[in-house]
C-alpha cells in the first residue's frame, strides 16, 4: 500500500489477530518488514477514538502490539535529500505550536539503512527547528526527559510519516509509545 498514514510494529505471534482487529479501523496492509503492518485511515482523530475505545474493552491488545503512530502528514520520497527537504516543511508549520516550549524529534525509520541514519535526521530535524524558533523570536529547548511536545518521524521505506504529539495526547493515547 503506497498511500498508508498509521504505521503499528506488532509483537511476535500476534500478527494475524492485529490484522483482524485493526482490518475494522481502516485499510491493513502486510510490508516488507518484520512485524510491520501499516494502514490506511480516512481521519487521524476519528482513528485515534475509535482505537482508544477498543483498547479501552479490550487492554490486552496492547499485548498484540507494541506501538501504532497514526501520521498527520505522509509523504513519499526517493533520497535522503529529499527526504529531509519533505521533512522540514512539514515541521516548520508546527512551529506556531513549538514556540516557547520544549521538544524533541523522535525517528523510527525501515528501510533505507545506507542512505539515512534515524539519529542524524532527527538531529538535523532539531537543529532546523531550534534556529527557526530563534529567528522568529520564539526560542524552543531541546529536551528528552519531560517534552511538551514530539514529533514522531516514521519511514516504512520510501514513505514517511509525521506527527506531532503533545504530553497530553501521550496520556491518553498509551498506545501511541512515541521514544
Amino acid at each position: 500500500m503506497q498511500d498508508w498514514n498509521v504505521v503499528v510494529s506488532v509483537h511476535d505471534g500476534h500478527y494475524r489477530r492485529a490484522c483482524a482487529v485493526l482490518g475494522a479501523l481502516g485499510e491493513v496492509a502486510q510490508t516488507d518488514y518484520y512485524n510491520v503492518l501499516v494502514i490506511h485511515v480516512d481521519d487521524r482523530e476519528e482513528f485515534l477514538r475509535r482505537l482508544a475505545a477498543l483498547v479501552a474493552g479490550a487492554p490486552d491488545f496492547l499485548e498484540v502490539v507494541s506501538r501504532i503512530m497514526p501520521a498527520a502528514e505522509a509523504f513519499t520520497f526517493q533520497s535522503a535529500g529529499e527526504f529531509e527537504a519533505r521533512a522540514k516543511e512539514i515541521v516548520r508549520a508546527w512551529l506556531p505550536r513549538l514556540a516557547g516550549r520544549s521538544f524533541h524529534v523522535r525517528m523510527h525509520r525501515r528501510g533505507f539503512k545506507e542512505q539515512m541514519s534515524s539519529h542524524a535526521e532527527e538531529r538535523f530535524l532539531d537543529e532546523a527547528l531550534l534556529h527557526a524558533l530563534e529567528q522568529a523570536g520564539t526560542p524552543g529547548r531541546i529536551d528528552f526527559t519531560d517534552p511538551d511536545l514530539i514529533i514522531d518521524v516514521e519511514t516504512v521505506g520510501q514513505r514517511a510519516g509525521l506527527s506531532l504529539w503533545t504530553r497530553d495526547d501521550l496520556l491518553r493515547y498509551p498506545f501511541l509509545k512515541v521514544d
